[in-house]
């Protein structure tokens, strides 16, 4: 086989110098790129030629005969030996006779182990025989029964007795409400008509009514939020019993249960279907009572809640 280096500037031209020099056609060599050049900066600076060493193939008949000699081994001529010329016998040595007792001895019996049997990938397994129904012994599942749920109390809906608002002290825990409210919306650019009413232990509730647009309520009630707490420190400031504000508009609190008691619902069949303990979102204490009381009759779930106000979040877990 032939070989011979070219270099060029790039890798086509150095073979085709390879192949002309070597009469052949590019499926007649074997090409290996020793360098593959390079341009250099601007095609001035660092440029380097291309380099490729080029094999002439040898013919089929070359390869044939290679083989051939490469995989018979010739055998080695042995001399002819005259007869007189031949070296006498060495005399026979007769073995020990302990030696050829011991050859000629019968071998002992070896025990040897059972072969394990084995089976093939489409050899059916063999059944073992099956035991009478009275000879079963079935395990037995005990079922412990869960403790009881932790009461909650439940949700109840007061009876609020409305006022007329033009008759109100301004003194009292009503009156101060009021005149906080009217003067917080005008304020805040909102034209809304305030109801006021009390419910038997005298705790304050308020509606507003008109064009609110949803300024009052914000994002999850936020905003309703932040005034209800307002109005209630103002109601409070000075007096020696608590007097509860509950506020409400375009009727967000009874939507909003709503709202919770489904999300309540559905986030409790999460945690059945997954075990796995869900973490609703931060909420009010009084939204956080909804969810407690829309799961009181569910015994797959218990609810509790964790986290520090304004953060603090009903979480709903499996039963076990």
């Amino acid at each position: 086989m032939k070989t011979i280096e070219k270099s060029a500037r790039t890798q086509e031209e150095a073979i085709q110098a390879a192949l002309e020099e070597l009469n052949a056609s590019i499926s007649d060599v074997d090409v290996k790129v020793l360098d593959e050049g390079s341009k250099g900066l601007f095609g001035l600076f660092g440029s380097r030629l291309a380099r490729v060493q080029v094999t002439l193939k040898s013919s089929d008949l070359e390869s044939e005969i290679e083989s051939m000699i490469t995989d018979t081994p010739v055998a080695p001529v042995k001399e002819s030996v005259q007869p007189e010329e031949a070296p006498a016998a060495a005399p026979a040595v007769e073995a020990p006779a302990k030696e050829v007792k011991a050859e000629e001895a019968p071998a002992a019996p070896v025990s040897r182990m059972p072969e394990p049997v084995r089976r093939t990938r489409n050899q059916p397994k063999e059944k073992k025989p099956e035991q009478p129904r009275e000879n079963r012994r079935e395990p037995k599942s005990e079922s412990k029964p869960l403790p009881p749920k932790e009461p909650v109390k439940p949700l109840e809906k007061p009876e609020v007795t409305y006022v007329d608002v033009e008759t109100l002290d301004p003194q009292t825990p009503i009156g101060k409400a009021y005149a906080f409210l009217s003067e917080l919306t005008s304020l805040m650019g909102v034209n809304v008509t305030i109801e006021m009413g009390n419910d038997a232990d005298g705790n304050v509730y308020g509606k507003m009514h008109g064009d609110t647009l949803g300024i009052l309520i914000g994002r999850r009630g936020e905003t309703l939020d932040a005034i209800q707490y307002l109005t209630s420190l103002k109601v409070n400031r000075g007096q020696e019993n608590y007097t509860r504000v509950t506020l409400d508009t375009e009727d967000y609190r009874a939507r909003r249960e709503e709202t919770l008691i489904r999300l309540a619902n559905r986030m409790a069949n999460r945690a059945v279907k997954t075990g796995r303990r869900v973490n609703l979102e931060p909420m009010n204490p009084y939204e956080r009572r909804i969810i407690h009381s829309a799961l009181q009759a569910n015994d797959a779930v218990d609810t509790h809640s964790e986290g520090e106000e304004p953060n603090r979040h009903v979480v709903i877990t499996v039963r076990r």
